[in-house]
């Protein structure tokens, strides 16, 4: 089981969502504290590091601590926003 942190940013990105995308968001968030990982991407250029999960037309960027079973969420927006 992971540790999810939400920085009050994030928080806030999610608070303007929909009912709707908010449920799959949050839905998509307990999947990352539960550890399943296999359809997200690794992001490349200047996002090295950091992972995408897909809710819908959303994405949630995050980092992934190994070592620590620590995932922060760093932005959650829609997908033409979010790179």
């Amino acid at each position: 089981m992971f540790k999810i942190i939400i920085p009050k940013p994030v928080f806030k990105e999610l608070e303007k969502l929909n009912t709707e995308d908010r449920r799959l968001v949050y839905s998509k968030i307990r999947d990352l504290e539960k550890g399943h990982f296999a359809k997200d991407k690794p992001l490349k250029g200047r996002h090295k590091g950091k992972y995408r999960k897909r809710a819908g037309n959303y994405r949630i960027i995050y980092l992934r601590e190994q070592d620590i079973l620590l995932i922060t969420l760093v932005r959650i927006a829609h997908r033409k926003e979010v790179y």
